[in-house]
C-alpha cells in the first residue's frame, strides 16, 4: 500500500468525508507526508507513521507547536486533527529566496529566545525528535541536562553503537565533561528543537511560520547551531548577522557550533541508514577528546 493511499484511508476513518486525494510531498525524513485535497474546503497538511512510535508523538507535536504560537510569538500551522495516527495542519507556503525574510526570522527568533528564559532546564515531559523519545526531565544544570539528554543518551541506540567505536564514545564522555569549559554558561529558553533550514516555511502572506518542534527549555543556541549546520541558502546569511546583533552573541559563537550540533548529528545517527555526513561531523568534532590531554 502506497503512503499516499495510506493516509487517504487513515483521514476517512478519522471523519474527514470530505478528503478527495492525498498527494505526497517531499522534504521530511521520519514520517509520511501528504497534501489532502478536499471538496469545497482548503487543502490541508496530514503526516502520519506506516507504524507510529508511540500514540502521543502527535499530540506532543501539536502541543509543542502551541507553545511556539502562544509562548514564543511564532507563526505556526493551524491544528486540525490530533490523534494516535494522524495530525492535520492548515498548509504554509515554501519561505520566499529573500534577505528580508531572513531578517525577519532572526527578530521573531531573538525575541522568542530571550523573551521566554526559564529557570530549569527541560520540558514538563518527553515529546519526540523525530521517531525517537526527547527525554525531558527537568534539571538545574544546563551543562548536566545537556550532556545527559542531547547527547550521552544516544550512545545506546544500535545505529550509533555500530558507527562509533570504543575510542569515540570514550571522547563524547570527555567531552561531556569539558562541556563547561567549551559553551557558555547561558538561561534555558524555549527553543524549537529541530530546526533544520526544512523546517523553515512561511505563512500565506510571506512571514516566516515553523513546523516539526521538539520543544524544551534549552539554550537558544541548539537552535542557532540548527540553522548554521543544515546548509542555509546564501540569503540566510543576514539571518546570522542580525540574530547575533540582536542577542549580543560573542565573537566565538560559530566556534561553538559543532559541539552544540552533536546532538542532531547523534540522532539522525541514530534513526537513519544514510546519516547524510553525520558520522563524519560527530568523529570530526570529537577528534580533540579521542585522547586525554
Amino acid at each position: 500500500m502506497s503512503s499516499t493511499t495510506t493516509l487517504l484511508e487513515r483521514l476517512l476513518q478519522a471523519g474527514m468525508s470530505e478528503v478527495v486525494t492525498v498527494e505526497p510531498v517531499t522534504g521530511g525524513v521520519a514520517a509520511l507526508a501528504g497534501i489532502a485535497t478536499r471538496r469545497d474546503a482548503p487543502s490541508v497538511f496530514v503526516k502520519g507513521f506506516a507504524d507510529a512510535p508511540a500514540e502521543g508523538v502527535f499530540v506532543a507535536e501539536a502541543e509543542g507547536l502551541a507553545a511556539l504560537r502562544e509562548l514564543g510569538g511564532m507563526a505556526t500551522p493551524d491544528v486540525l486533527l490530533a490523534d494516535p495516527e494522524l495530525l492535520v495542519l492548515s498548509v504554509l507556503r515554501p519561505r520566499p529566496h529573500t534577505e528580508s525574510f531572513w531578517e525577519q526570522l532572526a527578530h521573531l527568533l531573538a525575541r522568542m529566545h530571550t523573551s521566554t528564559t526559564h529557570p530549569r532546564f527541560g520540558w514538563h515531559h518527553d515529546n519526540w525528535l523525530g521517531r525517537r523519545r526527547q527525554v525531558n526531565t527537568w534539571h538545574d544544570d544546563g551543562f548536566a541536562f545537556f550532556a545527559e539528554h542531547r547527547l550521552l543518551r544516544w550512545l545506546g541506540e544500535p545505529r550509533v553503537e555500530a558507527a562509533l567505536d570504543a575510542a569515540d564514545r570514550a571522547a563524547l564522555e570527555r567531552l561531556c565533561h569539558r562541556l563547561p569549559d567549551l559553551l557558555p554558561d547561558r538561561p534555558a529558553c524555549l527553543t524549537h528543537g529541530d530546526l533544520w533550514t526544512q523546517n523553515i516555511m512561511a505563512t500565506s502572506d510571506g512571514q516566516p511560520a515553523l513546523i516539526d518542534p521538539a520543544v524544551s527549555y534549552m539554550w537558544a543556541e541548539v537552535d542557532l547551531a540548527h540553522v548554521w549546520s543544515t546548509s542555509p541558502p546564501p540569503e540566510a546569511q543576514r539571518f546570522f548577522e542580525v540574530y547575533a546583533d540582536l542577542t549580543s552573541l560573542d565573537d566565538g559563537w560559530q566556534a561553538r557550533m559543532p559541539v552544540v550540533q552533536l546532538r542532531q548529528h547523534l540522532a539522525v545517527l541514530a534513526q537513519f541508514d544514510d546519516d547524510w555526513g553525520a558520522g563524519e561531523q560527530i568523529r570530526a568534532t570529537l577528534a580533540p577528546f579521542r585522547t586525554r590531554s
